[in-house]
């Protein structure tokens, strides 16, 4: 078992996870409550990684963020390395690769949110932001919880964008999807499967705290 890639895949999944939850969450809301008429853009750009391979958001992830592009140069005259290659790097590139399962939860929680109950709160002058922290988000608070649960356990498991935007470092870019895969080249499957199983087990346990959770919000 590589532990120190298992404690790196820990810490980009908890670091996106925070992230997504920062940005999700007023995107996901004004998703859920807009009347744009072209909403319907930020939506698709939101759930693009859904149907685009990991290696295609990667390569033009790398190529953004490369030595070559003003973002590049300007991150690197700034931080003092480049972004690829790094921690920051594949955490780039595992929080664009998870938005869809951050904001997809979150808006469909807060658009079954009742909206008559928000209005009554707004008829108590109550103001929109003690409205949205006291009615609407613990109202949503299962949907919510569930974004945040399937983004942390996608983000564990990602591997494409992750292998693309920052290589195989050990110790620096290397998670445990990326170990898992080096051992097979090198035919240590034993250590692989031991990996594997972790990943398994992991992933069984979260969706069944996922199901879990909608069966108390929606019991049979």
């Amino acid at each position: 078992m590589d532990w120190k890639a298992l404690s790196l895949t820990a810490q980009v999944a908890a670091c996106s996870t925070i992230i997504l939850l920062v940005i999700g969450l007023p995107l996901a809301y004004w998703l859920a409550t807009t009347r744009w008429r072209w909403k319907f853009l930020i939506e698709a750009v939101v759930a693009l990684p859904l149907v685009l391979p990991p290696t295609v958001l990667g390569f033009y992830l790398l190529i953004a963020t490369g030595p070559r592009s003003p973002l590049g140069r300007f991150f690197e005259a700034t931080v003092g390395h480049a972004l690829p290659f790094s921690f920051g790097g594949i955490l780039v590139g595992s929080v664009l690769f998870n938005l869809p399962f951050a904001v997809r939860p979150f808006t469909a929680a807060f658009a079954s949110v009742d909206r008559r109950m928000v209005e009554a709160a707004w008829c108590l002058r109550v103001s929109r932001w003690a409205t949205f922290f006291r009615v609407t988000l613990p109202l949503a608070w299962a949907g919510v919880l569930t974004g945040i649960i399937l983004t942390f356990a996608h983000a564990v498991g990602e591997f494409g964008v992750v292998l693309m935007i920052g290589g195989n470092i050990p110790d620096v870019t290397r998670t445990l999807s990326i170990s898992i895969y080096d051992n097979v080249q090198a035919l240590d499957y034993t250590t692989a499967n031991h990996e594997a199983l972790v990943l398994l087990g992991f992933a069984f346990s979260i969706l069944s705290v996922v199901y879990a959770l909608q069966r108390r919000v929606l019991p049979l």
